[in-house]
């Protein structure tokens, strides 16, 4: 479900301080879907799932997590930070 996930200033910035990772995903993804694979997969719990096409045409979803989990904990679990 997940093709990539993006590590930029932008994004470790976000993870800091919003608590939402960044993800490219499928194009026919849908929110509900990139919720329940987010949940299921990394053992966490999303609040909100907001996204949106770039120019290169990925799909672009920016996943904030609820305060009792930290996504840049999250990001260094996966061994990405």
């Amino acid at each position: 479900m997940i093709v990539r996930f993006v590590l930029t200033e932008k994004s470790l910035r976000l993870a800091e301080r919003e608590n939402k990772i960044t993800i490219i995903v499928p194009r026919n993804a849908t929110k509900k879907e990139i919720r329940d694979y987010v949940e299921k997969t990394y053992n966490v719990k999303v609040e909100n799932v907001n996204t949106l096409i770039t120019m290169t045409g990925e799909k672009k979803a920016y996943v904030k997590l609820t305060s009792e989990y930290n996504a840049y904990d999250l990001l260094g679990r996966l061994g990405l930070v």
